[in-house]
């Protein structure tokens, strides 16, 4: 199939088409609004493996996430370094499940289901997030995606039950070495005696 041939492209962007036309789209997209809803997805491999269909109650949101670590400004009092408070803060949520929260809140009545890179410059990086309505009967009636709309999966992005949200929380990992991050990090953490 064609998807094949998008992924490969798309795996090394440098090494083909992609990277000179997403350079002519960034121009364009940095003039639009942050969140932007589109009518196809830009990536159709990679929407169409994460579950998108292209049938009513999906929809393809673009959104745009600032880029860059949490350096804060050098305060002008003295104190020492290590109290300056300026260099070494890492954000506690990734920037794919920030976008994913942001597209959320502009769409309260779909769900995420998931998202994906789809491109960067130096100060902002791009996703794709797919959303669903649960309350579209093409949705309730197809067999892979009605799980949704059962009630458990209301509001699941703010609660990091998205692929962004669960490698946030760690549950990439099983096994040995990945005791304490299940059911939570906090949890696990007092289940084994380390309170937090």
């Amino acid at each position: 199939m064609a998807y094949k041939y998008m992924a490969n492209e798309w795996a090394k962007p440098k090494e083909s088409f992609v990277e000179e036309l997403m350079r002519q789209r960034l121009v364009q997209w940095r003039k639009q609004p942050t969140v932007t809803r589109i009518e196809h997805p830009t990536r159709l491999d990679r929407a169409r493996k994460l579950g998108y269909k292209a049938k009513q109650g999906f929809v393809i949101v673009r959104t745009r996430v600032r880029r860059g670590g949490l350096r804060k400004i050098r305060p002008k009092a003295g104190r020492r370094p290590k109290r300056m408070g300026v260099a070494k803060f890492k954000p506690s949520k990734n920037i794919r499940l920030i976008a994913e929260e942001r597209t959320a809140k502009k769409f309260p009545n779909l769900e995420v289901l998931n998202s994906y890179w789809v491109g960067q410059d130096g100060r902002s990086k791009w996703f794709e997030v797919i959303l669903v309505d649960p309350n579209s009967p093409v949705i309730q009636a197809d067999k892979d995606i009605n799980w949704i709309t059962e009630k458990q999966h209301t509001s699941r992005v703010f609660r990091s039950m998205t692929s962004a949200g669960k490698h946030v929380r760690g549950l990439r990992h099983r096994g040995r070495g990945a005791e304490k991050v299940r059911p939570s990090l906090r949890k696990g953490a007092r289940k084994h005696g380390n309170q937090q």
